[in-house]
């Protein structure tokens, strides 16, 4: 069961390479703004993701966050992903944070799930929730 949305953020592609041509795999990092638990934070991320034979992505990635009052958060994930129209990408998957900051330490024992989506200019949009 899906509970509260606990991040929203937006951001842009800011670097894309390949990793491997076989099997292929490209490397993908972003940067963007958001709110984790109603706090302002910036992002950083950078994922790694396969083509499968059914045309499919499977990526896994790791991010961190920086609150605007200092907190530090990092993450790890895993999700599946599809290509759109003109190179676009759609993922969904789940996230694990890990803080020390002990305002936002609730984050840590939190499975979430995420959608991630990046338009062909790189622009990116991403949400998590909390699953109970």
């Amino acid at each position: 069961m899906l509970g509260e949305q606990i991040y929203q953020g937006k951001g842009k592609r800011i670097v894309r390479r390949i990793v491997s041509t076989e099997p292929p795999r490209v490397e993908v990092t972003f940067e963007g703004t958001g709110k984790i638990l109603g706090e302002d934070a910036v992002e950083i991320a950078t994922y790694s993701s396969g083509f499968r034979p059914d045309g499919t992505l499977y990526g896994e990635g790791a991010g961190v966050l920086m609150t605007s009052k200092g907190d530090q958060i990092t993450w790890k994930g895993a999700g599946v992903g599809t290509f759109k129209e003109k190179g676009a990408v759609s993922y969904r998957g789940a996230l694990y944070y890990y803080t020390a900051s002990p305002k936002l330490s609730r984050l840590n024992p939190v499975a979430a799930v995420f959608e991630f989506e990046s338009d062909e200019n790189g622009n990116t949009q991403s949400k998590a929730w909390e699953w109970k």
